[in-house]
């Protein structure tokens, strides 16, 4: 028993020595280690800003430059602006201001006299230079240019039809948005034989010269010096796809076809105008406007005045529909 009794002893002696010899070799390293172990190395010519608790072993002194870039994240400084001052640098310098003479007309340089302010300033105004005189004219006169006139759109400008006299322009076939409506070469009548139409007439060529004929035959020859001498044509109606006096139910109308025109005065060179709905019973015009409507019997196919219906008071009807029994006139 005595004897086993010393091993427990003896190896309890070793196990001492082998604690106390790691705690020899723990112990320097543990007084060696930083209690921040993510903490950079300070860097030379910083100002202490942080120390740790005076207690520790280990002093660790972190300086402000620290955390800080090595060097400035700008991005270069723009032509003329002069040098940007350093991150480190401990007072920016005034910057010298840009001659006069260097900056576009208008524009104000920015100027510091100092601190740290010319850091975010740029060399110049960012507006930019004032527009060159005359650019809104120019802008505007080429704009005119490129945008088409009504005419060159809607067709060819002069004479219509292969007539000499008949001045206007050639259109675009016109779709009927209804059946039987349309006109497949139409033209836009402005003027016949010098004498102008008040509004332009939009019908086919046939009525187009059957218009021409009216004129030449009998309105110049008939009105002749009456107040001068006839200068226009009140039009009131030409193409319109629709029903016969706008009746539900009716046929299409003439205007529907580009066949018809609608004639409500006759206007004179000193500024007066026989109206049919004024002179047709007038002892002055009536003669005159009845023989105007005689006249038209032949060149047109329907001729209707304020003897043919109530529609047509104020108005000539002139329409080229042909019938087998010859013109219609009333």
């Amino acid at each position: 028993m005595r004897r086993g009794a010393a091993y427990p002893a003896a190896g309890l002696g070793a196990v001492l020595g082998a604690v106390l010899g790691l705690a020899s070799l723990v112990a320097p390293a543990a007084a060696e280690a930083p209690d921040r172990s993510l903490r950079p190395d300070p860097r030379p010519g910083g100002a202490p800003v942080l120390a740790d608790d005076p207690a520790a072993p280990v002093r660790v002194v972190v300086t402000a430059t620290a955390l800080a870039p090595g060097s400035s994240l700008r991005p270069a400084p723009r032509g003329g602006g002069g040098a940007v001052q350093s991150a480190t640098s401990p007072v920016a310098q005034p910057r010298t201001p840009a001659p006069a003479a260097a900056l576009p007309e208008g524009v104000a340089a920015l100027v510091f006299t100092g601190g740290t302010g010319t850091r975010l300033a740029v060399a110049q105004s960012l507006r930019p230079g004032l527009r060159p005189s005359g650019l809104v004219q120019a802008t505007r006169a080429t704009a005119a240019r490129n945008i088409p006139a009504r005419v060159a759109q809607s067709g060819r400008s002069g004479s219509l039809c292969g007539v000499a006299g008949l001045l206007g322009e050639e259109l675009d076939p016109i779709p009927g948005r209804i059946r039987g409506c349309g006109v497949d070469e139409p033209v836009r009548l402005r003027e016949v034989d010098g004498i102008a139409l008040s509004t332009p007439a939009t019908v086919n060529c046939t009525t187009a010269r059957a218009l021409q004929t009216w004129v030449q035959r009998s309105v110049v020859p008939t009105v002749g010096r009456t107040g001068g001498g006839v200068r226009s044509l009140r039009v009131v109606a030409s193409y319109a796809c629709r029903t016969r006096n706008n009746q539900p139910g009716a046929r299409i109308s003439e205007h529907g076809r580009g066949n018809a025109i609608d004639i409500a005065g006759i206007g004179l060179a000193d500024g007066s105008e026989l109206t049919v709905l004024g002179g047709w019973r007038d002892r002055r015009a009536g003669p005159i406007l009845q023989q105007l409507h005689r006249g038209a019997c032949g060149p047109f196919g329907t001729v209707l005045g304020p003897n043919s219906d109530r529609f047509h008071q104020d108005h000539f009807h002139f329409d080229t529909a042909s019938y087998r029994s010859g013109p219609y006139c009333r």
